[in-house]
């Protein structure tokens, strides 16, 4: 084509779809908030959900040492299949094994980092115009990838009166035949929560009834607090097909090293060819980290024992000093975590008349007091903030002090009297 007949032709270059409608409610949130910290106090960030923030938190010298290795031994440089190194992969599959839900490296397929693995599942299982159910509050993250690729979210109701547990008969309410799984979070994030056996068993008889397949986030599995057991969800039924999606993210303190995978607990090839699916969709990326992937098994096998529980302890100290603290604040209502990093507070908005939302209360917070936490907002969940339990322990009285003095000053438009001493 001559260029003359091109001169009339204008640029047009828009936005697909996909990236229009990939949305990050939390970024989106936050990006918005106005957080101008109080400059004469320190700011002390709850707001994030990366161990490594404070410092106080390292990660273990054996993972270190393994990926030391793997760069001295120069062999985990190029390409690899793209569901990830065998290697590594029987590593996991000998990791997250159990007597009731045993799997092999066929079965893994290894992704960058937890949301990787998520994407890929999403994507596997659900077409645009079909529906998934997610947990109220949850991660947000499953709304932006669901509704990123025309994926309707369904949000299914936890229960903050029982220890965030899920609403059953709500789930039963949203399922109908265009519903193409649902996601459970355990241990979850925003809430802290660990299900016990008997509740995870009442989801999977809902699942079971309804032939719905699960994929389980189980990125803080084993993540929990003295008193609490984890139960990895596959390992509690023969008849429910489930994709497990966890890394080494969380309980290894490693995010940056973007290292996840997902775990195929097939049932009577139920879930042949979704299986078949996650192979095509790991190839659009050609797998994760090699070296990191050369680490694994020495990570998986050979970290002690103590530097996990000596996390743990650290973790629950922070929940019950926060718990204790924070109860005895007039206006707010802290849910006790079992697992995770992280605590869900309750505000009594109408006690507060300075603030219309949680939003508005979270930035007066940072303004004055330079304590920034997650409104819940962020989760759509209104009236409720989201506090990590990764900070140093001295940061955790001077914040709940900051929060105390706060909320003295604005519960019932001042009035000292209904506040705690």
């Amino acid at each position: 084509m001559s260029t003359k007949m091109k001169e009339g032709k204008k640029w047009n270059v828009p936005c697909s779809h996909m990236a229009e409608r990939s949305i990050n409610p939390i970024r989106n949130l936050v990006d918005s908030m106005h957080i101008t910290p109080n400059p004469d106090k320190d700011m002390i960030a709850l707001s994030i959900g990366d161990p490594t923030i404070f410092g106080n938190l390292p990660y273990c010298e054996t993972a270190e040492n393994a990926v030391i290795e793997a760069i001295k031994g120069r062999k985990s440089n190029g390409y690899t299949a793209s569901v990830g190194y065998e290697s590594a992969r029987t590593a996991i599959a000998e990791y997250s094994s159990t007597p009731t839900s045993e799997v092999s490296a066929k079965d893994v397929i290894l992704c960058s980092g937890c949301s990787s693995s998520l994407d890929l599942c999403i994507s596997c299982l659900a077409n645009p115009g079909q529906n998934i159910l997610i947990p109220l509050p949850g991660f947000s993250i499953y709304k932006t990838l669901a509704e990123s690729l025309g994926i309707e979210v369904r949000h299914y109701k936890l229960l903050p009166e029982r220890s965030w547990e899920v609403d059953l008969d709500h789930i039963e309410e949203l399922i109908d035949d265009n519903t193409a799984c649902i996601i459970v979070n355990n241990p979850s994030n925003p809430c802290g929560s660990v299900y016990d056996k008997q509740h995870l068993q009442d989801i999977l008889e809902i699942c079971q009834h309804n032939k719905l397949p699960v994929i389980a986030d189980e990125i803080y599995e084993h993540f929990v607090f003295s008193g609490a057991k984890y139960y990895p969800l596959a390992s509690l039924t023969d008849s429910v097909p489930i994709l497990s999606c966890s890394g080494l993210t969380k309980r290894f303190l490693v995010p940056g090293w973007r290292m996840g995978w997902v775990i195929v607990h097939d049932r009577n090839d139920i879930l042949k060819d979704i299986k078949r699916g996650l192979v095509k969709l790991s190839q659009r990326i050609l797998g994760p980290n090699t070296l990191v992937q050369a680490a694994i098994p020495t990570i998986l096998k050979q970290t002690p024992s103590d530097f996990f529980t000596e996390t743990l302890v650290h973790m629950k100290n922070n929940a019950d000093t926060f718990y204790s603290r924070l109860s005895a604040i007039n206006g707010l209502t802290p849910v006790m975590p079992h697992g995770a990093m992280y605590m869900m507070v309750g505000i009594d908005i109408k006690k507060f008349p300075d603030f219309p939302t949680d939003i508005e209360f979270v930035e007066t917070l940072v303004k004055e007091q330079s304590v920034f936490c997650l409104p819940a907002s962020c989760f759509q969940y209104p009236n409720f903030f989201r506090i990590v339990l990764t900070v140093p322990e001295t940061k955790v009285d001077e914040a709940c002090n900051r929060i105390q003095e706060f909320c003295k000053k604005y519960y019932a438009a001042g009035n000292s009297m209904n506040g705690h001493a």
